[in-house]
């Protein structure tokens, strides 16, 4: 972490999404630093690049200098962080910044996980709400474009999306990075319009120098297998026996009872035999990652390459994922008034997917008889995997970012322009022989895209004003085109095994064609969308300094998008930012405070529709559902119009919603800088957001959208750091740091004016928060039919079902002797209140020691698998998914005696999820990363070693957690804040690295 000892304010302000400043929130709502290519320069006229603390811009003909103070959100050091063997950018960010929760519900490489910037703005109903509530990321100035949930919209589950469902954020080589700053409140937000209502993370990438540079980073090392503890039939079967024992007449099993023939026969070595199947299903993976990087040039122009590859194994099902990159930038001044830039970032993601028979089902929208599941013993699981060798799961993303721009610098006025473009595309082709899915072969192909363009042009001028004062002016217009389509089609009972073919780009008329056709043609079923999406933005903004003591800064800009409907097509949004540097004005002489600001900023930003669905009210589409399917093409091959029921109704009159945020921060310093503190407390309101409201049954559709839906989230953000001992003369040191979030969201408006509303089996009140369970109050057992209460002679009642002995005392909350939904209880929350990382870096003279801890408080999860494990009747012999059994189901999980007997034959399900039962603390602290280095620097140079720096390492990750969680882990738990425990385990890995610099 950087730190500039002279607490000075920036002037600049923001300029659009090309070239422009934007507020450090760490430290100030008026101190501003460059995002883009030649942004962080010491001086624009020499392409000089300079990634130190103090980055210096000329500002007008006296030449005054601002220096940025430059304290980053991120807490670390990129290419320290970079020690860490991540995938994702998700994974490098987790527990370092300030106001950044970030949920990684599998520890499967590559798949997507999701970052929240303080707190939701809206209730989680579906992955749709999960892709509408993410941050913006920006690289270099190039607002990233991710997946459209309109794929979801053919989808019968939601697990995954269809396509690779990779990380996009997975193309982020960290190597390649110089800083990264998560973007909180409206004075730094702002600048990216509606893009950046969730918050932004501003990547700037390394950028070249005047001086050839040559670098290599590489580490290597494994993921470790889990111990975990296996188990077969006959511990299943014991378990199953105490019920039995129990609640059937006899106490034994008997025709009757419908006992699973698999654990009937206990001669069957299958299933009573030796549990290891954990033998084929784990291993230590391997992980690596190789990095280099070449630059240089001089003061008129000059480059950056760097190529890298990575390879992180899962220690599960076979699962990785591989990346190719290569990242080009290119800096030319032919004239001192002319500066073309260019970047280049061009990637290739390559992912082993899971083999779990949930998400091939879910796939493939067919579920095969579950009667007998994956037996234990290793030899049989071992021949079930063999069956995958005549199937094939390819998955490919290709992503390139870029950008041009072109400066024009007349001394105090400027003009930039710039043409940007984020590109990828995902393939995915997979084929399942008959002998995985009851000799109905399976096949499907995927191709999509998302693209963004972006023409942005603006314009800065800096007004002489004298020595003591500043005024900056800026204007500018941004054109966005954004783009989403995919094609998709899946096929069953192919001919044989032997023949798969492309089935988007197969043609029955074409006699080159296999006849007959290797899948019947009622069997194949084809899909295709595409959406676009036009932004157009004009801003203006104008920033006063005086004396470097007092700023103001007033942005004013209008959004115009295409899927607002036509009589609220446009938004105006105002922000205000102030700066008061306390130290300058008031504390001069003072050596106490080496740093006193106090800041605040209050505006307004919109909110976009992802649909293109409500920018025209009520609509038709091309598609007809039918059973199996959510949506299909046609019918019989015909295509058809009719209502979007499935998605719902959508009327006129919907106006822009928005996000109306509050930011109040200070930012302290003591004792020359020995002690740094960053408050930000804040109130942010997301308004007249849509919400699918159950109606309109009568007229088909499952649900009308209503504007007026308000979601509040006020919070706290602490970032503490401090040199306890500081390096003098290469001996020990300490720099403890604690990143600290606190967040309390709460649903302050529904549509309609409506206090509450139940929407599938959650419930949303106005006062509460919008992550709470809906649950039913448990108090035990009723034991004996006597104890089941009576009034005027009616027993009390489950849903109309009488309560007998064996059945759960569930709490009669409207005391109306019926256990109803109006006895169930919002409580808990599915995120944490408070959340945040304590991050610690000790030296002593060429060594260092990083250890670094995660936490999450106030956080409750709801143990779905287990309440599946004690519903063993209600699952049995039905086809559903809640039927399926992992291999993993031979995995002894949880805690069995924290939980009551109950009748599992009773009607009244008592195993049910939606009971406090299985609501359990989820809070945990873990130790994240220990690392220790050693820098061989100063021995190669007493050697004249052409080496500039030799730096080794050696690290361990996620090596111990504490929580009073009684399942395998409380990070792996979905969006829905239920662990199903589907979500493949976090790995303890361990590796070895070198950073070398030539």
């Amino acid at each position: 972490m950087m730190h500039n000892k002279t607490p000075v304010w920036i002037l600049i302000s923001c300029c659009t999404t090309a070239l422009c400043f934007y507020s450090n929130t760490s430290t100030s709502a008026v101190t501003w630093q460059l995002t883009d290519t030649l942004s962080q320069s010491s001086a624009a006229n020499n392409l000089t690049n300079d990634t130190s603390a103090v980055q210096v811009v000329s500002l007008g003909r006296d030449h005054r200098v601002f220096t940025d103070i430059n304290r980053h959100s991120l807490t670390g050091e990129p290419d320290d962080i970079a020690r860490f063997p991540a995938v994702s950018l998700q994974q490098y960010l987790k527990d370092r910044v300030a106001g950044l929760y970030v949920q990684e519900t599998s520890g499967e490489p590559g798949t997507v996980q999701q970052m929240y910037i303080r707190g939701l703005p809206m209730p989680i109903l579906s992955q749709k709400e999960v892709y509408q509530s993410q941050p913006l990321v920006v690289l270099d100035g190039i607002p990233l474009i991710g997946e459209h949930p309109f794929a979801y919209d053919i989808q019968q589950y939601d697990y995954n999306r269809i396509g690779p469902a990779t990380n996009l954020l997975s193309n982020i080589d960290m190597n390649n990075i110089a800083s990264v700053q998560v973007l909180r409140d409206l004075a730094s937000t702002a600048i990216y319009g509606p893009l950046g209502a969730n918050g932004v993370i501003a990547i700037t990438t390394k950028q070249p120098g005047t001086s050839r540079k040559i670098s290599f980073n590489s580490y290597m090392g494994v993921a470790q297998r889990p111990i975990v503890t296996t188990i077969n039939g006959a511990y299943e079967n014991d378990f199953r026996r105490q019920f039995y024992d129990r609640y059937t007449a006899t106490g034994r099993y008997s025709a009757d009872d419908t006992y699973p023939l698999y654990l009937s026969d206990s001669l069957n070595t299958a299933y009573y035999g030796a549990a290891d199947w954990s033998d084929s299903y784990y291993q230590n993976g391997l992980v690596y990652s190789a990095n280099a990087d070449i630059s240089g040039g001089g003061d008129r122009a000059n480059f950056r390459f760097a190529v890298g590859h990575m390879r992180n194994q899962g220690v599960a099902d076979e699962t990785g994922l591989s990346r190719y990159n290569a990242l080009f930038n290119i800096n030319m001044k032919p004239t001192e008034w002319l500066l073309f830039s260019a970047m280049i970032n061009g990637n290739r993601l390559l992912r082993n997917r899971n083999r779990s028979l949930r998400d091939r089902f879910a796939t493939m929208s067919y579920i095969p008889d579950l009667s007998s599941p994956l037996a234990p013993n290793n030899a049989i699981y071992k021949s079930y995997l063999q069956q995958f060798e005549n199937s094939f799961d390819n998955n490919a993303t290709n992503i390139v970012e870029g950008h041009a721009k072109l400066v024009f610098d007349f001394n105090r006025l400027k003009v930039t322009s710039r043409l940007a473009i984020d590109y990828n595309e995902g393939y995915r082709d997979l084929f399942y022989p008959r002998t995985l899915m009851e000799e109905n072969s399976y096949a499907s192909n995927y191709y999509g895209y998302n693209q963004r363009v972006i023409f942005d042009n603006h314009v800065t001028y800096d007004v002489d004003l004298g020595a003591r004062q500043a005024f900056f002016l800026e204007a500018g217009a941004s054109l966005q085109w954004d783009a989403y389509k995919y094609n998709y089609a899946y096929a069953y009972k192919g001919i044989n095994d032997f023949i798969k073919i492309n089935l988007l780009e197969s043609d029955p008329d074409d006699g080159n064609y296999l006849n007959p056709l290797a899948f019947p043609r009622q069997l194949v079923y084809k899909f295709l969308d595409y959406t676009r999406q036009n932004l157009v933005s004009f801003y203006g903004r104008g920033t006063y300094n005086f004396d470097d003591r007092y700023t103001v800064s007033l942005l004013l800009r209008s959004d115009g998008s295409s899927n607002a409907q036509p009589t609220s097509r446009w938004l105006f949004a105002p922000v205000l930012s102030a700066g008061w540097n306390i130290k300058n004005d008031l504390l001069a002489d003072n050596r106490t405070f080496s740093t006193f600001n106090l800041r605040a900023s209050a505006g307004r930003m919109g909110r976009l529709n992802v649909f293109d669905n409500f920018s025209q009210g009520p609509s038709y589409s091309t598609y007809i559902g039918y059973t199996g399917n959510v949506i299909a093409a046609g019918y019989n091959g015909f295509g058809v119009l009719s209502r979007p029921y499935e998605f719902g109704w959508s009327g006129y009159g919907i106006p822009w919603s928005y996000t109306d945020q509050l930011n109040i921060g200070l930012d302290l310093g003591f004792a020359d800088e020995r002690i740094r503190i960053n408050i930000d407390g804040y109130t942010k309101y997301d308004r007249n957001q849509l919400l699918g409201v159950p109606s309109y049954a009568e007229y088909g559709y499952s649900q009308s959208y209503e504007v007026g839906m308000e979601v509040n989230n006020t919070g706290v953000e602490m970032q503490l750091s401090a040199d306890v001992v500081r390096n003098t003369e290469g001996r020990f040191s300490w720099t403890p740091a604690i990143v600290v979030n606190y967040n309390q969201n709460k649903l302050t408006a529904l549509p309609g004016g409506l206090d509450e509303i139940v929407i599938d089996n959650r419930m949303f009140r106005v006062g509460e928060r919008v992550d709470r369970f809906w649950l039913l109050q448990n108090e035990g057992i009723y034991l004996a039919d006597s104890e089941v209460p009576l009034v005027d002679g009616s027993r009390r009642h489950f849903n109309s079902i009488d309560l007998r002995a064996g059945d759960p005392r569930w709490v009669d909350i409207d005391g109306d002797n019926a256990i109803t939904n109006a006895d169930k209880t919002l409580m808990g929350n599915m995120f944490p209140k408070v959340a945040g990382g304590f991050i610690n870096r000790f030296s002593y003279g060429k060594w260092d020691l990083d250890a670094n801890f995660h936490f999450n408080i106030g956080r409750n999860i709801l143990n779905a698998e287990m309440a599946n494990r004690f519903d063993f009747i209600n699952r049995e012999g039905t086809v559903n998914m809640n039927s399926v059994k992992e291999i993993t189901f031979w995995e002894k999980r949880g805690d069995y005696s924290q939980y009551p007997l109950y009748n599992p034959w009773s009607n009244v399900i008592p195993y049910r999820t939606d009971q406090d039962l299985f609501l359990e603390n989820g809070s945990f602290v873990k130790l994240r990363t220990l690392s220790v280095g050693y820098d061989l620097s100063d021995w190669l140079k007493s050697r004249s070693s052409a080496i500039e720096r030799l730096y080794v390492y050696c690290t361990g990750h996620n090596l111990f957690t504490l929580t009073p969680y009684s399942g395998r882990d409380p990070e792996l738990v979905n969006f829905m804040g239920y662990d199903t425990g589907y979500g493949l385990p976090i790995p303890r890995t361990y590796t070895l690295g070198i950073r070398m610099n030539l």
